[in-house]
């Protein structure tokens, strides 16, 4: 299956960049380009994308916003959103994570890193991120503002196991990472993850992160035992 992928950056040249790169991979295409975040949420659903590579800062309507028209809309269910960001950005990082993001990395990545970004926001299976920039967004998720407190009471539908595997899912571990901790299948480990999604309404597991720090479930520099 070829990942369709849309660019969406005010920068022609960076996404001239990025399309060669992507459209040089068998496995993914570049199907269309977006100079701002208008442009973006449109094209995602007449060009049935798999994965938007969305900047953050553009003109009209920013990456953020564009990112939660893309969220709200129920036909593009399945488009993943991956942000690319600066150090000197990160607060917006929470932003777009909670306006719907599947993962983040740096503008400063390497071209190997962000293909396999590209396919691990497609297969849903991890959440992206730096080590630094995960730690802040740890930080800033475990200590929101009381009006961005979601209730604990959500996590009451959740078993044990489910609560267990979203805590591991949120300090950033990968399923094969989770299965070897729980000594269970990876396939089982999805399965609980899954689980935990459908009851919490959240679209991916990115989502499912944010909704454990917000509910209290893992909190910034609390080790998993």
């Amino acid at each position: 299956m070829t990942i369709r992928v849309l660019l969406a950056d005010d920068q022609a040249l960076l996404r001239g960049t990025f399309r060669l790169l992507i459209d040089a991979q068998q496995d993914m295409e570049v199907v269309a380009e977006a100079s701002n975040g208008r442009e973006a949420a449109q094209l995602a659903r007449s060009e049935r994308a798999d994965v938007v590579v969305m900047d953050i800062r553009m003109p009209e309507v920013d990456g953020i916003e564009a990112t939660r028209l893309i969220g709200q809309d129920e036909d593009m269910a399945g488009v993943k959103v991956l942000v690319l960001t600066t150090f000197e950005e990160d607060e917006f990082v929470i932003e777009a994570l909670r306006a719907g993001a599947s993962g983040f990395l740096g503008k400063g990545v390497e071209p190997a890193q962000l293909l396999d970004a590209i396919r691990l926001v497609a297969a849903d299976e991890a959440l992206l991120s730096p080590t630094a920039t995960k730690g802040l967004i740890a930080r800033v998720l475990a200590q929101p503002s009381p009006s961005d407190l979601v209730d604990p009471r959500r996590l009451a539908t959740l078993t044990p196991r489910e609560r267990e595997v979203m805590a591991l899912v949120a300090t950033g571990q990968s399923n094969d990472d989770i299965a070897e901790r729980l000594f269970v299948t990876p396939v089982t480990v999805k399965t609980h993850a899954n689980r935990a999604m459908a009851k919490l309404g959240a679209r991916d597991r990115a989502q499912l992160v944010v909704i454990a720090y917000e509910t209290g479930l893992v909190r910034a520099g609390e080790p998993q035992d």
